[in-house]
This record gives C-alpha cells, structure tokens and sequence, in this order.
C-alpha cells in the first residue's frame, strides 16, 4: 500500500504561490539565464499538430526545433513550417541517433500510450532530457522502466498534466495544502466528450496502443482527486464498459470509479468517449469550490463558497507548461510534475481495471 502524501509535502509540491490570472508567466520557478533549449517532437499527430507546436512558439525558454515521425509524407510541411532543418529530423528507429545532435535538449513524447515507454527509453539512453505527453505508459513497469532510465541517464523526465501548471487547477491545489475551507472531506471530478473515433487505424480503439477513454481522459480525474485532497488514495473501486462495440470491443468508452482517502475522504470520478463532462467539485469542512471546466485547453473557471471568482487565464496552458519543464532543467530544479506523478496515476487505471473485472471488487493500492 502506497503511503499517503503529508501536508508539507504536498503544500512544497503544490507551490506557496498562484498566479490567479497571469497568462504566459509561470506561476513557479525561478528566473534563469537565457539559454533557450532545443525540442523535438516526437509524433506528429493532432495534439502536437494543433497545441505542441503552436504552444511552442509562445514560449520563452525553449523552442521546436527537431521533429520524429513514422510519416515521412508530413516532413516537408513540418520542415517548411517551423524551419526544421534536415539533421533535425528523425523517424522512430533513428532516434537513438539524436545522441548525437547537440541542437535538441529535449524530446517531448506524442506518440499512442503504448509507445510512450518505448521513445521515452530511447530518447533517455540518448541523454536526452524528456517530456511524455500524458498518460505516461500503459503499466506501472513501463512507468517504472523511463524512470530508471532517467535516473541512470542523468536526464529530467516530467510527464505532461498542463492543468498542474493552470492557475485555477493550482488554486485547488493550495486550497487543500492550507486547509483555506478547512480539510476536503469529498471530491467529484469527471473528463469526457461525446464523440466517436470513426478510423478503425484510431489508436484510441486498441488495447495495445494504450486507447479507451479511461487511459486517455479518465487520468484527467484521477490526477485532479489526488491533488484536490493532497493525498494518495488507499483503495480504489471502479467499472468499465462500452456501448459502441463496433469501435470500442477491445477497449472501455466509459469509466466510472470511487478513491478512497486516509480519513474517510472519498473521490467519485467519471470519464467517456460517449459522455461531455468537464467538472472538479471539491467539497471541505467549511466550504466548496467548483471548477467548470476544469480541463480545456483554455476558460477553465470556477467559484468557491464565499464568492471568489476563478476566473479563465488564456489559452497558454502549453506554453506554460513547456517553460516551467525548461526552466526546471535550466535551473536544474525538481519539475512540476515529475514521472513519480505519472506512475501513481497508472497504478490507479490498473486498479480500476482489476475491480471492475472482478465485478467492482474493492482493490487496495
């Protein structure tokens, strides 16, 4: 069983300090040099297409500057785009070679689930630095596996949960580290869309690439419970299951999950492919806050029970994330969100998966 995170520990990782609304300013760390640190991409599909990318020419202590992809057909683009030169480029099997490019500080992981530990392993032993997008591995021994590979390689690994970094998330965050509304005694959280993944070559209907809502949306809700309590749960029960078969057989659309806290606390959480839920409800011994949406990519808001106002702090989640990860290198700091984090969220999937196929048994952690 996992031991619970004490209060100081929590309130050092949460931070002393947010910023409520400042855009493109982290809200952690400390200034630094101006060394800007080369990042290459590592799998070109839609979130490093559409966020990555563009989050990276916000930035102000790293910029893109290599790509990796199995699609030669999207380099030319790629290249023309963001003034990628040819060295800069590299497909999966070569990656091992980017040991070699001094140009790239950093490979950031975009690739299905279920690859992540494999480029993560590769990035590493190249001394690399790396960024994993979200969740960081199928299993807790692919976890365990980019850990030790950072570990024995010298490099920084941080998994990529933006909302850590999001001031209203990290509101929350010191809410539960202060006790502001006394000591949480529940949380209600949930992640979803309606929608459908038409591609039968879609990575989110296959098992072995790591898809299914609850790897790809429900660690949204597990992560936002475990730092809107400050706590590790103790136990876990949890159901599964999906009602589009023709696209989800092999994998759950829907995920639906109970944490329990030391003391009593107790985290209800929901995630789907065929459901929209954006929600964080915490509730204490003095008080609540809500957040809605907690997990957009820009407009996560809230209130809490006295009135204040959360209010939406722009669009720049990635960009914020990306330069808290370079400057932590820079400053050769302890990240935001380290893999321990990434890994005692896979640890929670797995649990879920275990009770519900023993028909919601309870499964301690």
């Amino acid at each position: 069983m996992s031991e619970p995170t004490s209060r100081r520990e929590f309130l050092e990782r949460a931070g002393a300090t947010v910023a409520a609304s400042t855009v493109g300013v982290p809200s952690v760390l400390l200034p630094d040099g101006d060394e800007v640190l080369g990042v290459a991409l590592c799998g070109l599909g839609s979130y490093a297409t559409g966020q990555l990318a563009p989050g990276l020419q916000r930035t102000e202590h790293c910029e893109l500057r290599g790509i990796v992809t199995g699609s030669p057909e999207k380099i030319p683009r790629w290249q023309q785009q963001y003034d990628i030169p040819d060295q800069n480029v590299y497909s999966y099997e070569t990656l091992p070679e980017i040991a070699n490019n001094d140009d790239l500080d950093v490979v950031y992981i975009v690739t299905p689930t279920g690859l992540h530990a494999r480029d993560a392993l590769k990035a590493a032993k190249a001394g690399k630095h790396v960024w994993c997008e979200k969740p960081m591995a199928k299993t807790v021994a692919e976890c365990r596996s980019m850990i030790d590979a950072a570990d024995k390689n010298g490099v920084q690994l941080t998994i990529g949960y933006r909302l850590q970094h999001e001031p209203n998330n990290r509101t929350v965050m010191r809410y539960a580290a202060e006790e502001t509304y006394g000591a949480v005694t529940e949380v209600q959280t949930g992640a979803g869309y309606d929608g459908a993944h038409p591609d039968p070559d879609n990575w989110r209907w296959d098992a072995e690439r790591g898809g299914g809502a609850l790897y790809d949306m429900g660690v949204y809700p597990i992560n936002a419970a475990r730092y809107a309590t400050g706590m590790e749960p103790v136990a876990v029960t949890g159901r599964t299951w999906s009602e589009r078969e023709e696209m989800y057989s092999e994998v759950p659309e829907f995920a639906e999950f109970e944490l329990e806290f030391p003391g009593g606390v107790v985290a209800k959480g929901e995630t789907s492919f065929g459901k929209s839920t954006n929600y964080l409800d915490v509730t204490y011994a003095d008080g609540w806050c809500r957040l809605r949406p907690f997990q957009s990519y820009s407009g996560v808001q809230g209130k809490t029970s006295d009135g204040t106002q959360l209010r939406p702090s722009g669009r720049d989640q990635q960009a914020r994330q990306m330069d808290n990860d370079a400057r932590a290198i820079k400053n050769d700091e302890a990240p935001v969100v380290p893999g321990e984090e990434g890994v005692a969220d896979i640890r929670i999937v797995q649990a879920i998966m275990e009770s519900s196929e023993k028909d919601g048994a309870r499964v301690t952690l």
